[in-house]
C-alpha cells in the first residue's frame, strides 16, 4: 500500500496523527500530499475565520477565548496559527499555540502553527490547502490567526469567510489599519484590552471611518465589540456577531464566491512561489537585468514562459 492510500485510510478514521502527517506532506508540497489534497477537496464545510490585527493586539488569546465559546456549543475546533518564519530554518518561531494550552487534552480541538516562509500578505502558501484538509477532517470551525504585518494582511479576506480585525487603544490603531486597506476587509471587530485608556476613543473612530467605506455585499455592517480577551469580557457577543455574519453569507448566496476566491489565492500562491524559485537559481539572468541587457519582463517571460493571452484573461 502507496504512503498516500495508507494515509488516506487512517485519515478517513479520524487518525489525528494522520491529519498531522498529511498536513506536513502538504505544507512541504510532497506529492503524497498533493495526491491526498485531491481526494478531500470538496468533502467539508467548516466556518473558516480569519483573525488578524498588528502584533501585540491579543490575537491568540483571544482566539483561545473563541474556541471556548465554539466548544461551548459542541462544535470541533481547528487552528491555523501562522507565525513569522525564522529567516535560518524556515520554521514558526512564535508557536502562539503555547497560549491555547488549555485546549492541548481537549479531542475537540487541534491547533497547528504554520510558517509564513516570507509570505508578503502574512499567510503561508499552504494555508487555503491546510484548510481542505482540516474540513475534510469533520471541522466545524477552523480559526485562522495571521502574523499581523499591517499593510500585507488584505490576504486574509481571500482566504476566511469571515475576517475579524482586532484592534488595541493604542494611540493611531484605527488609523493605520484604515491606511492599510484593512478596515475595508474586515467583516467584524474586536478592540481588546479595552480596559486600557483610550478604549471608547478608538470606538468612535472605528464608526467614523466605517461610514465612509464602501457599502458590503448583501449590505452587512461591520459591528465593533469591545473586549478584554484576558477576562473573557465581551468575547460572547463577538462570538454571535461571527455567526451572525456567517447567516448572512448563507442568506445572500456568497458562500460559493468565498470558496473560488479562496481557490485562486491558493494557484496565485503556487504561481508565486514557483517564480520565487526559479528566481533564486538564475542568478545570471537576474545579472542581465541589473545590467539593463533585459528587462523584468524579459527575464520573467524566460523564466516561466509565454504568460496568459488577452483574450484569456486571469486566472
Amino acid at each position: 500500500m502507496s504512503i498516500s492510500e495508507e494515509l488516506w485510510r487512517r485519515f478517513q478514521e479520524g487518525d489525528p496523527r494522520a491529519l498531522a502527517r498529511a498536513l506536513t506532506l502538504v505544507e512541504s508540497g510532497h506529492p503524497a500530499g498533493r495526491e491526498l489534497l485531491k481526494r478531500v477537496r470538496g468533502k467539508g464545510r467548516a466556518k473558516v475565520v480569519g483573525v488578524t490585527g498588528s502584533p501585540g493586539a491579543g490575537k491568540s488569546t483571544l482566539t483561545d477565548r473563541l474556541i471556548l465559546e465554539a466548544r461551548k456549543r459542541g462544535e470541533r475546533v481547528a487552528v491555523l496559527a501562522v507565525d513569522p518564519s525564522s529567516p535560518f530554518s524556515g520554521g514558526a518561531i512564535l508557536g502562539d499555540r503555547i497560549r491555547m494550552m488549555r485546549h492541548h487534552q481537549d479531542p475537540g480541538v487541534y491547533i497547528r502553527s504554520m510558517a509564513s516562509r516570507g509570505a508578503l500578505g502574512g499567510l503561508a502558501g499552504a494555508t487555503v490547502a491546510a484548510l481542505s484538509l482540516l474540513e475534510a477532517f469533520g471541522f466545524d470551525r477552523v480559526f485562522v490567526e495571521t502574523v499581523g504585518v499591517g499593510q500585507s494582511e488584505v490576504d486574509i479576506a481571500r482566504v476566511a469567510d469571515t475576517t475579524l480585525l482586532v484592534l488595541t487603544p493604542a494611540a493611531g490603531d484605527a488609523v493605520q489599519a484604515f491606511k492599510a486597506g484593512v478596515m475595508e476587509i474586515a467583516d467584524v471587530f474586536a478592540v481588546n484590552k479595552f480596559d486600557l485608556p483610550g478604549g471608547e476613543r478608538i470606538v468612535q473612530e472605528l464608526k467614523s471611518a466605517l461610514e465612509l467605506s464602501p457599502p458590503r455585499p448583501g449590505g452587512w455592517r461591520p459591528p465593533i465589540h469591545p473586549t478584554v480577551a484576558a477576562s473573557g469580557e465581551g468575547v460572547e457577543a463577538l462570538f454571535e456577531s461571527l455567526e451572525a455574519h456567517h447567516r448572512h453569507l448563507v442568506e445572500h448566496g456568497l458562500l460559493e464566491g468565498h470558496r473560488l476566491e479562496r481557490a485562486r489565492f491558493e494557484v496565485e500562491s503556487v504561481i508565486q512561489e514557483w517564480g520565487r524559485q526559479r528566481t533564486q537559481g538564475a542568478g545570471a539572468l537576474v545579472a542581465r537585468v541589473a545590467r539593463g541587457e533585459l528587462t523584468p519582463e524579459e527575464a520573467a517571460l524566460s523564466l516561466l514562459g509565454p504568460g496568459p493571452k488577452a483574450e484569456e484573461g486571469a486566472l
